[in-house]
């Protein structure tokens, strides 16, 4: 509609003409039909009668294009566009977070998109995305994270090797984790870098140095590495002189798997669980059947499990969906055939299995939350042996399967008071401290504190960071890692103890260390991060150590989340993608989508 009806309107007795709003006057509009209908007389009406209004009609009258405005806005953009340069950039973003390939924009139907929202944007190539876009953009958001680790001086790290199924390609990760001055976690993936050849203990030792090289970060700043139990990757981080520790979920996973195995009883219920479960999940007319049992007894329609024997967490939830479906299970054996059928008996086991699994599987779940710490381990492997070693009349058929997975607990984890990156941690945790401990490590755990606290403050004495001796906790690591004990060895640590004697503890961080233990420790749901946050000031010497300690995660999930992510970024629709960029694109993937902008 033109803007000359702001001040007319039709009237209403003859539509042929118009009344004028500011005087009344009444215009034709040009004609009897409505096809010779216009508004010439009214805006000749508004020239001559109202200049004012006629002034606020020519401005807001649209101009009419000239034809090169029309041109321009057909043809194409150039590259270095303003606008073009942007889209290309959101483009590459967009296949980065979303696990696109790069052939995406190539993509007929992702074309049609582009020129529906911008008809003048000439797409990339796909080389073009891969020699130019990608590179720029891993470039900029490494810089943004070596900009964020100069925020830190202690670091603790997870890795993990990962083989494509797909494509001649093995990646070893390289994710960090530390704590800024606010006391807030940060996390960052620094490296998926390729692992050529055989996975020896050399191999790794080598490439893990080139990654921390690459970084900027010497190896002072290492506060522990997080992997898995594999004796090459163990071996590795002894060869490069690196603190490490196991991944508890691996720990957990090996005590549970010797204890499902210990009794004949058990593993012949389990087997016969597999088998009912294996027949569902390979016959539809048995499923949908089960569906319809479902329905007829109102309750949900569930699938059963289908376990992996590796994994014994699979296994336990195997026979959790086996104990949920048992009435559906008890109306469908009436009705039909399985291949196996379990006994009461075998159901009171797994009934029992099941009950004894829980805490671990608990335990399990959140040593591998994004927020769990080193400093959960102590408390987490104490109270497990609290419970195991309880007597109940439930006991009956499983006693063998408790006392195995004791022993495997207390064999797998006998180190974990007497490690000080451990013990440590746990102390500087407010909601665990030391009453957590054992009674003969308690005092020993807290001597070992004292002496890192001495050598802590008398660093800052001096006004740099003491060389000429290493903190309590790498000297319990090198002794762990060290095969021989030479005189210069032994000669070394009776030095170090003499001297340690000989300089008490500063009598400002003795009252911090008796003060805060003589507090109750903080709810077990409250974040420990946040008591040191609120807390540094008054206890200024434990917040520099806890900041240190608590950096720590329990085990390395953050490297298998990062390659939970790579299956979908070298898959059999792109199994000729090379290792450099599938670097590239997983170290983009797992950043926040605030990070690009």
């Amino acid at each position: 509609m033109s803007a000359v009806w702001n001040y007319f309107k039709v009237d209403e007795e003859d539509k042929t003409k118009a009344d004028c709003k500011l005087c009344s006057a009444k215009l034709s509009r040009g004609g009897a039909k409505g096809s010779a209908l216009n508004t010439s007389n009214l805006i000749k009406h508004l020239k001559s009668k109202h200049d004012n209004e006629y002034k606020e009609f020519t401005d807001a009258k649209p101009t009419q294009p000239t034809l090169q405005q029309t041109l321009a806005r057909r043809e194409k953009m150039s590259k270095d566009n303003p606008r073009a340069v942007k889209i290309t950039q959101a483009i590459m973003e967009y296949i980065a977070l979303s696990d696109q390939p790069l052939s995406e924009v190539e993509n007929v139907g992702f074309l049609r998109l582009l020129h529906v929202l911008e008809p003048r944007y000439d797409a990339p190539s796909r080389r073009y995305m891969t020699d130019t876009e990608l590179p720029k953009l891993h470039d900029s958001v490494k810089k943004h994270i070596h900009s964020r680790l100069q925020a830190s001086s202690e670091f603790s790290f997870t890795t993990d090797i990962w083989t494509s199924s797909v494509s001649p390609v093995s990646l070893i990760s390289l994710t960090s984790q530390w704590i800024d001055e606010s006391f807030m976690p940060q996390r960052a993936t620094l490296h998926a870098k390729q692992l050529r050849g055989s996975h020896t203990s050399q191999a790794i030792a080598h490439v893990f140095e080139e990654m921390l090289q690459t970084r900027g970060i010497p190896k002072t700043s290492v506060h522990v590495v997080l992997r898995d139990n594999a004796k090459n990757m163990i071996k590795a981080m002894n060869d490069a002189g690196l603190p490490s520790l196991p991944c508890v979920a691996h720990t957990l996973q090996r005590a549970v798997h010797e204890g499902l195995l210990a009794q004949r009883s058990i593993a012949d219920a389990i087997a016969v669980g597999r088998k009912i479960v294996g027949h569902f999940k390979h016959s539809a007319l048995a499923y949908s059947r089960l569906e319809d049992i479902q329905g007829q007894l109102n309750q949900p329609v569930k699938r059963l499990q289908q376990d992996v024997q590796t994994r014994w967490n699979s296994t336990y939830y195997m026979l959790q969906s086996l104990i949920e479906q048992k009435r559906v299970l008890g109306v469908y054996v009436s009705e039909h055939e399985l291949p196996d059928s379990l006994t009461a008996h075998q159901w009171a086991l797994i009934e029992k299995i099941v009950a004894i699994l829980a805490p671990f599987e608990e335990l399990t779940t959140k040593v591998s939350s994004y927020d769990a710490l080193a400093s959960d381990v102590i408390p987490a492997v104490t109270v497990l042996v609290r419970l195991l070693n309880r007597e109940t009349d439930e006991d009956h058929g499983v006693k063998t399967m408790k006392a195995t997975l004791l022993t495997a607990v207390k064999k797998r984890f006998s180190d974990v008071e007497t490690n000080p990156l451990y013990f440590i941690s746990t102390i500087l945790d407010p909601r665990y401290k030391d009453r957590f401990f054992s009674t003969n490590t308690a005092s020993e755990a807290k001597l070992h504190l004292k002496q890192e606290l001495q050598m802590m403050s008398r660093a800052e004495s001096e006004g740099s960071r003491a060389e000429a001796a290493e903190p309590p906790a790498k000297l319990f690591l090198k002794a762990q890692a060290s095969t021989s004990s030479s005189l210069d060895t032994v000669f070394e640590e009776i030095a170090m103890e003499q001297a340690q004697a000989a300089q008490p503890l500063a009598a400002g961080a003795a009252i911090e260390l008796d003060t805060y233990l003589g507090e109750a420790p903080s709810p077990r749901e409250d974040s420990p991060l946040k008591y040191w946050g609120v807390n540094k000031i008054r206890f200024p010497t434990l917040a520099k150590m806890a900041r240190k300690y608590l950096s720590a995660p329990c085990s390395s999930v953050e490297s298998e989340r990062l390659f939970s992510s790579v299956s979908h970024i070298i898959d059999e629709n792109r199994n000729r993608l090379t290792a450099d960029n599938a670097e590239k694109l997983l170290f983009l993937k797992k950043k926040p989508a605030t990070h690009f902008f």
